[in-house]
């Protein structure tokens, strides 16, 4: 007998599991990344508000057009039961990454929230895939993560999507708050900016086949490789 949650009601139930898993201060590691934040300021090409926002927005968009390409797939995936198509789209996600920093980044946190996932609800995609990872079959990205762990709980992939963005852009401006001279409320004004475009980022994606998947922000290239050989570092991408 299955022990998915089905699906979630809309309203208050729906919304309790995106507040618990896309929240901050959610133990899978995410203070410890900056989302190559670091490198960008250290090399004066964030120095303020603007340049942040300049910044953040295009980690958003190419987190849109890659990362979730593969959370889709595998949420769609898990609704299906299909192992097989989850394990494909977290192989072609991590494929996907350039540098060793950002694929540290994404198969810690994927293997953290699925440890998390599996202990506190019912998950039996979840598991399965977790069980996988180690077992080594398949890398264990955190988008994919997100994507099977929302199946699980019976919720739509637009929640999954909105998670998975909010998460791009706290991560990257809460690393701004420790890094940069610059105001909270100045902060927020650009989180609020993130999160009105997420349904459009949304409605540009959910078409899109894994092999769709594409990001190009060559400066973000270079910086993570910057990071990768600096002498002294705050976060670990």
């Amino acid at each position: 007998m299955s022990t998915r949650l089905g699906a979630a009601p809309a309203g208050i139930s729906r919304l309790m599991p995106v507040l618990q898993f896309g929240d901050s201060m959610l133990p899978i590691g995410s203070f410890a990344f900056s989302n190559g934040l670091e490198s960008a300021v250290h090399g004066g090409v964030v120095h303020d508000g603007a340049t942040l926002s300049e910044f953040a927005v295009t980690a958003a968009r190419r987190a849109a057009t890659t990362d979730c390409v593969a959370l889709l797939a595998a949420h769609r995936g898990a609704d299906a039961s299909n192992l097989g198509q989850i394990k494909t789209a977290d192989r072609a996600l991590f494929n996907n990454k350039i540098g060793e920093e950002a694929r540290a980044m994404t198969v810690q946190m994927g293997r953290k929230l699925a440890e998390l996932g599996s202990a506190v609800v019912p998950a039996p995609m979840l598991s399965q895939w977790l069980t996988e990872i180690t077992r080594r079959q398949t890398p264990g990205t955190h988008p994919v993560a997100i994507g099977v762990l929302f199946s699980d709980l019976g919720s739509p992939e637009e929640d999954a999507f909105a998670v998975h963005q909010y998460g791009v852009a706290m991560t990257t401006l809460s690393a701004a708050l420790r890094l940069m001279r610059i105001e909270p409320r100045e902060v927020q004004a650009i989180l609020r900016q993130m999160n009105t475009a997420t349904e459009e980022l949304y409605a540009a994606v959910r078409g899109t086949r894994l092999a769709d998947m594409a990001g190009f922000a060559p400066m973000t290239d270079i910086l993570a490789a910057m990071h990768v050989r600096a002498h002294v570092r705050m976060f670990m991408n």
